[in-house]
């Protein structure tokens, strides 16, 4: 079900909102930023997202994968959302929301949503990665 999440950095510099329905799944890559945050993310669509405060606040960090943009808090440090440009393996613009910044998610229903992995590390995004466990 489609409902507006809050999230926010750790230290409120960088607050946002956006239209998710949580139950249609989230995922979790092996790339070495993504395994090293431990990032498990919630795909949003870029008119479904507000950033209400903080563009300012955010540094960009870019590795190998030029279309991803690993936005983070200058202050606090936290990864609250990065954006991911064209060409990737959808063909459009998208959003990953961290789930661990999204205030009042609801745990039973994100146990309950589908989780699917992403083998970013090889570049086969379409792929499960062999190993799982430690994401």
């Amino acid at each position: 079900m489609l409902r507006t999440y809050v999230g926010s950095c750790h230290c409120g510099a960088v607050r946002f909102e956006a239209d998710l329905d949580i139950s249609a799944g989230t995922g979790k890559c092996n790339c070495s930023i993504c395994t090293k945050m431990r990032l498990w993310s919630v795909r949003a669509r870029p008119e479904a997202f507000r950033l209400i405060e903080g563009q300012r606040e955010l540094t960009d960090y870019q590795g190998r994968n030029k279309v991803a943009h690993h936005l983070f808090c200058k202050h606090c440090g936290v990864h609250p959302f990065q954006r991911i440009d064209v060409p990737n393996m959808t063909g459009s613009p998208y959003l990953n929301l961290n789930i661990a910044c999204l205030d009042g998610i609801d745990t039973d229903e994100l146990m309950a949503a589908p989780l699917s992995y992403y083998d970013g590390r090889n570049d086969n995004w379409a792929e499960t990665p062999a190993e799982v466990r430690h994401l």
